[in-house]
């Protein structure tokens, strides 16, 4: 790091400067500053190391290099805090200002000589230099400003500060103007809400904010005078609003509805019809009303607080909005005029405002539709993309009021989770207009968050019919609903293409995240569920559940449990069962009993932790134990039900009672299959067909094979169900299994390859060892034990089905140990078969073995050597 040499590297420049250093002298006097700064110093020394940054000079400010801007903003953050924390304890206010550039810069050390009569020891010279001063020196106190060249790089890596850097908010100032250069610069402050500025520096003769000549004062009197001389009504021109700098994809908060008409009915109808309006666009964001909503529980106010100018504007500066917009409907000149003012969050000023008038309150959708086609343009949205996607809203949403009215309360409710209050809005949405799509979709969605799955299919299918009522945007959601219900095999293509589209809107974002996760496609849903965590996401605390997931997924351990602790601190109580995952995947079972122990005793869920956990140590009593409460827990006939047969059945069988472990399953399979009959809803009927696969793969292992193939059979009537790649692959495994219990290792091998994608299901990589070591391909099947030991964390996380196949997972997990010493005795390696079989033995000891198990382990023909007692 940080040669010196000829060349010219590209580095970060990092220049700081303590504000008003001399008053601190003077109030602290000689003695007392001397003290301070040998603090500062020691400050220094310790953030230069933990950010890798190399000190070239100091005096009342800092000069350092870095390898990477992240690195420099860690110091700068990390630099204020400090000195801010050393200042409290004097009770004095030390602010620092810094600019941060990335360039090339050219370094060399001085003779020693030099340094001996007072010189750096390093020297820094280039254009970065002068650029990150004039940042630094244009900065407000406590503001740290980065240049455009860094702040893409900075913000991209902004996850490696850890939690906080998700709270910081990355602000464009606008471009500048700089004395002795010939081009505009962008430039932009980073800071964290209620301690940086977050606003624009004030003008200098060296930085200037740079506007269009006819925004300038001096031109703006030209034009005044000229429009004067030529009688064109001086009056026209007025003063410029100040600018905001907004950019593609960034926020708004849109603040309460002002309705100054007294027709109650413009309340929430108006501001509803505003939001679907404005929606509409992919250059503009809308902050939802659920989370403006959760910020305003952060900020400690009641739910039904008035969203007005200032609440407004600390909502968009905690959420990282850069604009706010204030709605306002009055009577003028017997008139209904709908008005919008856009305000500046930072100063609280109006920045832009415009109004449309319309004869009666019939106009208003048309007078929003116009207003809000104009706003995006003022937001910088093309022409041509506004004309594009505007859909008038009546067409995309109702003509009736009262609809919108009662729609808008039940946005309400659904986002408070009372979805039956919300149904009964819905309900009275579409009984004013049966043709509003949007409350169709909407009563779709409550009656499937209730787990009404029957109740949620006659509104899909009237919103489906309706779908020419809908936004660009809600027709793909709507089309990935569709899928859900009628082609689950597409629902993944269709949540990807929305959240692609879309990528800012949580929905999307999460449902793509979590249909590849189910998937087994846990790097690719990575990337959407980090997409869905963006400071603005409707309930981005989740986020950190389904991260956990992901990186559990990857086996990526200590990801995972730090994802699921902060999911846990923030209230998701459901990743408690997740945390215990993680632990009981590192075998640190102590930990997951005690994550367990912390969830509700009534929640059935965790159970299958439970048993999974204890069929991993080996502690049959216990899985029995909370199989039968997970039963006590459970109605039989319904889809958690069947999903709990399954691990019941796993824990009979391992623990000697096949017989019992076989009727669980038989019931299971009949259950299943006649739930995969739904015509209603493919996505049920997919489900309840793998619970049956599940349950055939169980009779399968545990030597019922005559159920595991009636079970495969009843699913080939339905061919459209095993269109569903999970479901197919599942069918392909039973297949391949019984071809290889018949003889035919080769042929289970062809059908078991094809399989193997890099996201395949746990139990197609127990088959294919199985089927390698039938065929007799020693290292194959060696190679696919090692890779059934290793990945815990997927055989825990897994989620196929219900979960169904979880606790065969985690026992397979220990089970190829086993297989491993078995493989490798027949192949004559009996040193090697001694190892796995310590390994085995260490994990389920001979004495906790179940007779089929010790049975198996009594077999080996070397037993003797491999120390069979």
């Amino acid at each position: 790091m940080f040669e010196e040499g000829d060349a010219p590297q590209l580095r970060t420049i990092l220049l700081t400067d303590i504000c008003d250093s001399t008053g601190l002298v003077e109030v602290l006097g000689d003695k007392g500053a001397a003290q301070l700064f040998r603090e500062h110093d020691r400050l220094v020394m310790t953030l230069q190391q933990q950010w890798r940054g190399r000190l070239i000079d100091r005096s009342d400010g800092l000069l350092l290099l870095f390898e990477r801007p992240i690195d420099g903003l860690g110091f700068a953050i990390d630099y204020a805090r400090g000195l801010s924390e050393i200042g409290k304890l004097r009770s004095i206010d030390i602010k620092i200002r810094a600019g941060l550039h990335v360039g090339e810069v050219l370094t060399w050390r001085n003779s020693e000589e030099s340094v001996r009569v007072g010189a750096k020891p390093i020297e820094v010279e280039g254009l970065a230099k002068p650029n990150a001063a004039r940042l630094m020196s244009m900065a407000r106190p406590g503001q740290i400003l980065l240049s455009a060249v860094a702040e893409p790089l900075a913000h991209r890596a902004a996850r490696e500060l850890g939690e906080r850097g998700q709270h910081l908010i990355w602000k464009s100032l606008g471009r500048w103007r700089f004395k002795g250069v010939p081009e505009p610069q962008e430039i932009f402050e980073v800071g964290e809400p209620g301690i940086a500025p977050l606003r624009a520096p004030p003008n200098s003769p060296k930085a200037w904010r740079a506007v269009p000549l006819w925004r300038r004062p001096a031109m703006l009197a030209a034009q005044l005078a000229l429009v004067v001389a030529v009688g064109i009504g001086g009056w026209f021109v007025t003063r410029p609003a100040p600018a905001i700098a907004f950019g593609e994809r960034d926020w708004v908060v849109v603040g309460d509805l002002r309705n100054l008409t007294g027709q109650t009915v413009l309340d929430e109808s108006l501001e509803q019809a505003f939001r679907i309006s404005l929606e509409q666009s992919r250059h503009v964001n809308v902050l939802s009303d659920l989370k403006t909503r959760d910020t305003l529980a952060r900020m400690q106010l009641p739910a039904d607080t008035v969203i007005d100018r200032d609440i407004a504007s600390e909502i968009a500066l905690r959420d990282g909005a850069r604009a706010v917009i204030l709605p306002t409907v009055a009577e003028v000149g017997g008139r209904v005029r709908i008005s919008v003012e856009v305000i500046d969050p930072t100063s609280k000023i109006t920045v832009h405002a415009e109004s449309a008038d319309g004869d009666g309150i019939d106009s208003t959708l048309s007078s929003i539709d116009n207003l809000t086609a104009s706003l995006r343009g003022v937001l910088g949205e093309a022409i041509s993309s506004v004309e594009k996607s505007s859909t008038p809203l009546p067409q995309v949403s109702t003509s009736s009021l009262d609809a919108l009215r009662a729609y808008a309360l039940g946005q309400k409710e659904y986002s408070q989770g009372d979805y039956e209050a919300a149904l009964k809005w819905y309900g009275r949405a579409v009984e004013f207009d049966p043709e509003f799509a949007l409350a169709w979709v909407g009563q779709m969605r409550a009656h499937y968050a209730s787990a009404n799955l029957p109740g949620a299919l006659e509104p899909l299918r009237r919103a489906q019919q309706l779908e020419a009522r809908l936004s660009s945007r809600e027709k793909l959601y709507l089309a990935a609903w569709s899928a859900e219900f009628d082609q689950p095999e597409k629902a993944i293509e269709k949540w990807v293409e929305l959240a692609n589209l879309y990528p800012d809107f949580w929905p999307g974002l999460v449902n793509a995240a979590t249909w590849l996760y189910a998937d087994n496609r846990f790097k690719e849903a990575e990337t959407y569920v980090r997409q869905s965590m963006h400071s603005q996401s409707d309930l981005s605390t989740l986020g950190y559940d389904d991260l956990g997931r992901t990186m559990l997924g990857q086996e990526r351990y200590k990801e995972a449990a730090s994802a699921f602790d902060q999911a846990i601190e923030k209230g998701v109580t459901s990743s408690l069962r997740r945390r215990a995952d993680v632990a009981a995947a590192r075998r640190n079972y102590d930990k997951a009993f005690e994550s367990l122990a912390a969830a509700s005793s009534d929640d059935p869920y965790p159970y299958f932790e439970r048993i999974a956990v204890s069929l991993d140590r080996a502690r049959w009593s216990e899985a029995r134990d909370a199989s039968e409460a997970s039963e006590r827990l459970t109605n039989g006939d319904t889809f958690t039900g069947i999903a709990f047969m399954a691990p019941r059945a796993v824990t009979d069988w391992l623990s000697d009672n096949p017989k019992q472990a076989h009727e669980k399953l038989e019931t299971a399979i009949q259950l299943a299959l006649e739930g995969s009959k739904n015509d209603g809803h493919a996505g049920s009927a997919k489900e309840h067909a793998g619970l049956a696969l599940s349950a055939a793969l169980i009779s399968q292992r545990s030597g019922n094979r005559s159920l595991a193939l009636r079970a495969v059979a009843g699913l080939e009537e339905r061919e459209a169900m095993l269109k569903v790649r999970k479901l197919a692959e599942l069918a392909t495994v039973i297949r391949a299994n019984e071809l290889r219990l018949s003889g035919k290792a080769d042929e289970a091998l062809k059908l078991l390859d094809p399989m193997i994608t890099g996201h395949e299901l746990y139990q197609t990589r127990v088959a294919l060892m199985e089927a390698h070591a039938a065929a007799g391909n020693v290292e194959a099947a060696l190679e696919q034990s090692e890779w059934l030991a290793v990945r815990r964390g997927l055989a825990y996380i897994e989620l196929g089905f219900g979960q169904s196949l979880q606790a065969l997972n985690v026992a397979d997990s220990n089970l190829t140990l086993l297989r491993r010493a078995e493989v490798l005795e027949a192949a004559g390696r009996l040193q090697e078969a001694r190892s796995a079989l310590q390994r085995f033995d260490q994990l389920w000891p001979v004495e906790a073995l179940p007779s089929h198990l010790r049975a198996r382990r009594s077999k080996l023909e070397v037993a003797s050597s491999l120390g069979v007692v």
